[in-house]
């Protein structure tokens, strides 16, 4: 299999990481969406990040759409969510908080970095980065001092989503994800950095 994107992307990452996690071979093409373009609509004329190659030639997109068909073909013994019951209810509540964290980082980078300043809507740009705020505040609180990882040993979908949604936050918008002001989310991003899955597939 083949994973094409950026590791800057916190959808390409979590998608990377992921693989390492559950030990599924791949290789990796680093192609930017912007700067490699051309290279990247000959893979996928969409251009989506990711983008993931099967083994039998399909063309896969979106990360949580690579993320199911990857559980599907892992190794029984390997699993990233937890058992049924009220933990995987809370396991995709922590993952959809997370996902809404990433998309509201990258609607702030693109309305400056995209938009022409005389073009900023600031009404638009305060709404998305309270919608931010909350966020992180909901999961600073309901993940708690989670030590190893949320569920308990094991690293599930919603502890990766998390860790590379505060990584690239911080990394992007550091204001807005300063430790201080998330301290259980600070501590876990950095325990969660350290680990091999994280180490092989570093942020940028």
């Amino acid at each position: 299999m083949k994973l094409i994107g950026m590791l800057d992307s916190p959808y390409v990452r979590r998608v990377a990481i992921s693989l390492h996690a559950l030990d599924i071979p791949f290789t990796h093409e680093p192609l930017s969406v912007f700067s490699g373009f051309d290279a990247f609509r000959a893979i996928n004329p969409v251009v989506k990040a990711p983008t993931l190659v099967t083994d039998d030639g399909i063309v896969l997109m979106e990360s949580g759409v690579i993320l199911d068909y990857i559980g599907h073909i892992a190794r029984r013994d390997r699993c990233l969510q937890p058992d049924a019951g009220p933990d995987l209810a809370k396991a995709a509540r922590l993952t959809g908080l997370a996902l809404t964290a990433c998309e509201k980082t990258v609607q702030i980078i693109y309305e400056h970095k995209l938009r022409p300043p005389e073009k900023l809507y600031q009404p638009w740009l305060d709404r998305v980065t309270d919608q931010l705020r909350q966020a992180y505040r909901l999961l600073d609180e309901e993940i708690g001092p989670a030590h190893p990882w949320i569920f308990g040993a094991a690293a599930t979908q919603a502890d990766i989503t998390l860790a590379v949604a505060f990584r690239f936050t911080r990394e992007m918008l550091p204001p807005l994800a300063a430790p201080e002001h998330f301290p259980h989310l600070a501590a876990f991003s950095e325990r969660a950095e350290a680990t091999a899955p994280f180490l092989a597939c570093p942020f940028g």
